[in-house]
């Protein structure tokens, strides 16, 4: 009986000091984390959805697709660049076939890139074969 109560004013013991020490290491100011995280890995996402008319050709969306390619290596405001094609079984695409994902550091850098010169160009690409375009922005969070 006296060995149990021993082991079981150990076990206590330690199971204390455990948390005790844990504790300490790990809290921080809950205003402090949030400002630290928020800052560190906030982005502005700019998500564009393509569907192209029926009479584009596969070359004329390859060309529409290279154009946007290059624009990160035109607008040095893009901090983020990736595309991809549906592949969605739910099949509630609505015809948008690709999507383009840009990423950037603020609202002003967005608002900057939206009338840039080789914006405007790639839009006189995209536009003749663009039946139908749906862009959202959100803050990553």
């Amino acid at each position: 009986m006296k060995t149990i109560s021993i082991s079981l004013f150990a076990a206590l013991l330690l199971m204390g000091c455990g948390n005790s020490t844990q504790k300490e290491t790990t809290e921080k100011p809950k205003e402090t984390v949030k400002k630290t995280e928020e800052t560190a890995t906030r982005q502005l996402r700019h998500v564009v959805l393509f569907k192209f008319k029926e009479t584009s050709t596969a070359d004329d969306i390859e060309q529409v697709k290279q154009a946007f390619d290059a624009l990160p290596s035109k607008i040095p405001l893009i901090k983020g660049y990736e595309w991809g094609l549906n592949n969605s079984p739910e099949n509630l695409n609505k015809g948008f076939t690709h999507c383009f994902f840009l990423t950037f550091n603020s609202e002003a850098d967005r608002d900057a890139y939206l009338p840039h010169p080789d914006h405007k160009v790639f839009g006189d690409i995209a536009g003749p074969h663009i039946e139908d375009v749906l862009v959202v922005d959100y803050w990553t969070e």
